[in-house]
């Protein structure tokens, strides 16, 4: 089966939206602590997105997976930057990592229309 990132992070984005809608407090919360975290600082906002992408992959979380690598792609970094990253998730995680490092090159791919 392949996974569709696109699809995934446009359902994921309507239900949070419900979200917003049930628990706005809660919500903001969140969007002010992911704002904050990636803001730029001593490490720029690239380097920050491909570290949520990585731990997304340890994770096994589809769509942190979808939305950092639409993320990586706006800010412009490379496919080879990506793999660099994703092996180091294969080297800390094993084969469970492997599994999610290639499906986070997909996802990458997937929003470069590659």
């Amino acid at each position: 089966m392949t996974k569709d990132y696109k699809a995934i992070t446009r359902d994921i984005s309507a239900y949070m939206g419900e979200l917003r809608k049930l628990a706005p407090e809660a919500m903001q919360g969140f969007s002010a602590l992911a704002k904050g975290a990636g803001a730029e600082g001593a490490l720029d906002r690239k380097t920050k997105e491909l570290i949520a992408l990585a731990i997304g992959v340890t994770q096994r979380c589809d769509g942190c997976i979808g939305f950092h690598a639409k993320a990586l792609r706006e800010l412009g970094a490379s496919r080879q930057e990506v793999a660099e990253v994703m092996v180091m998730c294969v080297y800390m995680g094993g084969g469970p990592a492997l599994m999610y490092a290639a499906d986070a090159m997909r996802a990458y791919d997937q929003f470069a229309g590659a």
